[in-house]
């Protein structure tokens, strides 16, 4: 079975900024079929807000290809609405789309969310990754 993952827009950012870095081999993983991503309207509403301003200097095509890519190999999540006190209400859509999609929340700022097993950072992630595939 694919492992579900949500991406939050850092992670994205990151990946298409340093696309030899950690976060660009979680989205290769996503590319390959490794990883299932799980996204809302909500999710991809971000993306477009982030990936579209004039200071990252991202061209058109990086932006629609990766929403398209997304589109296309993702799952798409209506969630279900936490409870929990976010300091910064953007970053909730993410914590419950993980949470109703049953998957891994991949954020380069960890510390915007609550402490859950299933909030993790890009390094942490691939760690975890690699030790299940050395189990199999």
């Amino acid at each position: 079975m694919m492992r579900k993952v949500v991406i939050d827009t850092n992670v994205a950012v990151s990946a298409i900024l340093t696309p030899s870095g950690t976060a660009a081999q979680i989205i290769d993983m996503i590319a390959d079929e490794k990883l299932q991503i799980c996204y809302s309207a909500d999710i991809l509403g971000e993306y477009v807000d982030v990936l579209s301003r004039p200071r990252l200097k991202f061209s058109a095509g990086d932006q629609e290809d990766f929403i398209a890519g997304v589109k296309l190999s993702g799952l798409s999540c209506k969630p279900t609405k936490s409870e929990i006190f976010f300091s910064d209400e953007t970053d909730r859509v993410f914590f419950d789309v993980a949470k109703s999609c049953e998957a891994i929340l991949i954020t380069g700022n960890i510390k915007h969310f609550p402490r859950e097993a299933f909030v993790m950072t890009p390094s942490a992630f691939l760690e975890s990754f690699s030790n299940d595939d050395d189990r199999q």
